[in-house]
Formats: C-alpha cells, structure tokens, sequence
C-alpha cells in the first residue's frame, strides 16, 4: 500500500480558533431537525435528534444558572452511557462551567475525595448511583449544594434536590452561551494513578479538537455517510468521553448509548447484537473486551451482519493475536492507538493511510510532536527503550491543543509532568524501529527484573493469549530468594477449559517456544477474573502487591 505518512505529517496544521465551546460545537447540528444524536442500546427506548439534544441542553443550561452555576465551577456528572449524560455535559460547556465525569462504580469515598477535592457546586447523579451519596458525603462536601437526579424521582424540586423530569417540563428558552477562549478549562477527569491519590487533570476546551487527527485516521475517514459510532467505554472517562461521545457528537453523527440499563460485565455476545441492530460502522472498544469478544465467537461474520469499517483499540496492547482476528474474522484492521488523559490520541496506527505492524501502537499522529527519551532527556536510539513524551510544540513551532492545562490543586505533580525543552513524559515506555513505529513495552511501573534480565509483561501476556484455552493473562514479579523475582502468569481460561498440571506445562512449553526461554512463566495460576480498572486496564499493582505479601 502507500505510504502517505510523511505528507500527512508535513502538510497538517491546527486549525484553533480563539473562541471555542466543546458545547456549541456539537450543536451547530441542531437546525437539521431529523438529523439522529442519540440511539439507545435498548429497542424501547426513543432515539435522540440533535434537535431534541439542543433544545434539552437549553433547559438544562437555564437550571444551572438558576443554581446559582457560574463560569468555571466544576459539575459532577456521576452517570452511565446515556442521552441525559450528554446533555449534562453540552450544558455544563455552554455555561462556561467545568465538567467532572465521574463513574457509577465509585464508592461513596472515591467519590467524597473528587468532589471535595474539586470543589464541585452540582452533581448529575443517575438513580442507580444515588446510594453512594447518602450517609456523612454531603457534610464532607459543603460545596456541593445540590442534586440533580436522573430517574430516581418524580416531582421533587428543593434547594438541595432536582428532578431531571421536572426541569425538562417548561417551554424551551434559548440559552445564550457564554464565549470561552479555546484555552479555558472544559473538563476535569482524575486520573487513575498506579501510585498516590488520584490527580485531577484539567482539559482545556481545545483538547477535543486536538484529539481530531488521530480519531479520523484511526477511525479510517470518520465521518462518511451513514456512520454509526459505538464504544462500550464508559463516557465518564477520557476513552468514552474524548473517543467515542464528544467526536462524534462534534461531526454530527449518531453515537449508540447505553440507557443505564446495561451496567455490569462488559457480555461479548451482547456486542454483537448490538453492533449488527445498529449497523455500526465505527468502534472503540478496549484490548480486554476484543479478547472476550475473540474468544467467545471466533468467526463473527458467520453469525452476524457486520458493518464494521472502522476500529480503534487502546488502553492495553493490542498484541498480534487480537490484531490478526480483527483484520481476519471482523473483516477490518485495528487501529491501536496510544494517549494519556493529560495528552490524549497522540500515537496510532492508521492503517489506509500507512502501513501498520501488527503489535506496533503506531506512530505520532499528524499535528503531535512524541519521541522516545531516556532517563537523561536524550532521544533513544532505534531499538531502544524509553519514555513516550510528547512536546507542547508540534513539529512546525505551533503549540499543540491537545494538552491539559494543569492537575488540580497539584502544582507540584504539575511541573513535574515537564521538562525544560517542553516535553510532556507519559511514564509509559516503548521503543520506535527504523521505520519511526512505536513498540509498546508497559507502563515503567510495570517492567521488572527475573534472574537479571528486563521483563515487559505485554509480550508474553500476546503469546499466552495467543493459546486457545486462554482468555485472557497478566504478568507479574514474583519474589524469589534465589532470582530476585520469577515470572508468574495469571490466567483466565476460555470457556471448556479446565486448570491441570498438564496445562500449565503446555502454556510454558507455547510460550518457550515462541519467546527467549529466559520470558517463560515460572509459576502459572488460574483465577476466574482479572482485577480491573474501570477503564478497562488490568491493575498488575493489585497482583505485584498480592505475591510480594506473599514472601519466600
């Protein structure tokens, strides 16, 4: 195929306005009066016009103020895939206001901590998330002054409670959007560190559009005609939020939601139901879901009408056996793409533009400047292993929108993230080959030392995934008095399969003979689940703490 790399790279140029609001921009779509927004997972629920989502997203904008929300307070949204989700979100931008998604599956003291910290004025809290705020929350909050309720109650309206149903029934009055620079704040996402309390990162409202080069590549020319987006990423995190929800709503497009009916295990047959009703033809969805969906229907295509023309995957290593699947039984190559919620879809695959290596997370995306740099702040040679940072500048001198503005209340962590020349360290590490594709090698807290060589867990997690009675794996140290660490694998089987001395020597033996003999797992034990992030990623901590508590 061609390779069109280096004149995407040297012709792009940001196109940035002074003025921008993530809100007003996805509703410039409203004046098409049938134009679809919202379709619902679920066949009895209406879909959404982008019409209806304006006209929504007015009421809500006009309730907020009445509350007494100003530019820059941060609003909670602590709610699933839904219509009410995004019209939280468009009228929370119109006001000038800070949206702060947070998840379902928070409990009442993950949840405490982001409020307090923030300092947040209003929450959005769907029924099924109300418990978490009972009990001594709100006295530990005292900035949070009112609840806005989604399906849990009927009528009520007081100083400290709405319900949505209630300030959905007035007239529609257009609301007049406040103007907002393209650098003033949109969003707040605390991060799910590895180490510490969770950071709050703060987007500025220019981040969306510095997340648009890489979502139309690796979405292969998003949008065309007849485009149906779906991504089972929960929009209260950046992969939902900043690659499904918001691009899609910015190109007027239809997104599939969950009703919040839905929550729970991500069900691999459930996705491709959904993906043929809706006629998707465009998908994010993580590295663990495709291992599900590869595992539980190995020839898709047999069994449903797919649309599919376009995948990204990010969020874990894709590895090789996850990417010959797509390209073989969905019919489409994954774009696997790499971002942080700091620095969001920097580095990716494109695969009709330039050619792509399978297990390659790609290359910087057109308008990002990222290098591979050692401990010193020097390029790493070809090969080389090193930190992925990106630079404030892109290649032709002009500052990059897509980075957050600061962590909140964080100075410190802040300045830390930088460096003198401008870069931006992702702390997670990768080499670049000749051909200038990066090589995803984990994050640096994951790398580890077994009997005196470096270990990166992603490659032998692909070779065990690689086996048919395996689901999916995570690679940890285990301690060792004599080695220092050992190589231990946790496994989940497939379905039909079943835990025996004989299959722990089989998956030692495919691995021996398809990596160095020195990344064969000493130890393999089977558990039933992987310990996850909401976000989808495996919490190897959670596995590393669990063997060290362990001892020798």
């Amino acid at each position: 195929m061609t390779d069109r790399y280096a004149a995407l790279m040297r012709d792009f140029r940001w196109q940035v306005p002074d003025d921008f609001n993530i809100g007003q921009a996805c509703l410039r779509w409203a004046e098409d009066e049938d134009r679809m927004a919202i379709l619902p997972a679920t066949a009895d629920a209406p879909p959404w016009t982008y019409r209806q989502l304006r006209d929504a997203t007015d009421r809500m904008s006009h309730a907020l103020h009445d509350r007494g929300v100003q530019r820059g307070d941060r609003v909670a949204i602590v709610m699933p895939q839904c219509a009410e989700t995004a019209v939280a979100h468009l009228a929370i931008h119109q006001l000038g206001a800070v949206a702060m998604p947070l998840s379902l599956l928070f409990g009442p003291e993950a949840l405490e901590y982001r409020l307090q910290d923030s300092a947040a004025v209003v929450a959005f809290v769907h029924a099924s998330g109300l418990a978490a705020f009972e009990g001594d929350i709100r006295a530990a909050c005292p900035a949070l002054r009112h609840l806005i309720v989604v399906d849990g109650i009927e009528a009520a309206t007081t100083d400290a409670l709405s319900s949505w149903q209630t300030l959905m029934a007035g007239p529609v009055a257009a609301f007049d959007a406040v103007t907002t620079r393209a650098t003033d704040p949109a969003v707040l996402i605390y991060t799910s560190g590895t180490t510490g309390a969770p950071k709050g990162a703060l987007i500025p409202q220019s981040a969306l559009l510095g997340n648009l080069s890489g979502f139309c590549l690796s979405q292969n020319g998003f949008p065309q005609t007849g485009d149906v987006f779906w991504s089972p990423a929960d929009w209260a995190w950046t992969g939902g939020l900043m690659d499904a929800l918001l691009p899609t709503l910015y190109f007027g497009m239809p997104i599939v939601a969950d009703d919040g009916r839905r929550q729970g295990r991500f069900d691999p047959l459930a996705a491709f139901e959904l993906m043929q009703r809706h006629r998707v033809t465009n998908a994010f969805v993580f590295p663990t879901a495709l291992k599900m969906m590869m595992k539980a229907v190995p020839h898709p295509r047999a069994q449903y009408d797919l649309r599919l023309r376009g995948l990204m995957s990010a969020g874990e290593a894709v590895g090789t056996a996850v990417f010959d699947w797509c390209r073989d039984e969905l019919g489409v190559a994954v774009n696997e793409m790499f971002g942080q919620t700091e620095i969001n879809y920097i580095v990716g695959n494109a695969h009709r533009e330039w050619p792509s290596k399978p297990g390659s997370i790609g290359r910087p995306y057109p308008g990002h400047r990222v290098a591979i740099l050692d401990d010193a702040g020097d390029l790493c040679a070809v090969g080389e292993t090193g930190d992925i940072a990106a630079n404030r500048l892109d290649l032709h001198g002009e500052p990059d929108p897509v980075f957050f503005i600061k962590y909140w209340n964080n100075p410190q962590a802040t300045a830390a993230k930088f460096d003198d020349a401008g870069w931006c360290r992702t702390g997670d590490l990768a080499c670049a080959d000749e051909d200038g594709n990066l090589w995803y090698q984990g994050r640096a807290d994951d790398m580890f030392k077994a009997a005196g060589y470096r270990i990166g867990p992603s490659e032998i997690e692909n070779c065990l995934v690689r086996h048919e009675a395996v689901a999916n794996a995570a690679v940890v140290p285990s301690p060792d008095a004599e080695r220092g660490n050992v190589i231990k694998a946790f496994v989940v089987l497939s379905a039909g399969f079943e835990a025996s001395e004989a299959l722990v020597s089989a998956l030692r033996q495919h691995v021996r003979e398809r990596l160095a003999p020195y990344e064969t797992p000493r130890e393999i034990e089977f558990i039933d689940a992987l310990p996850m992030t909401t976000t989808g990623k495996v919490q190897r901590t959670v596995l590393r703490e669990r063997e060290a508590g362990r001892g020798r």
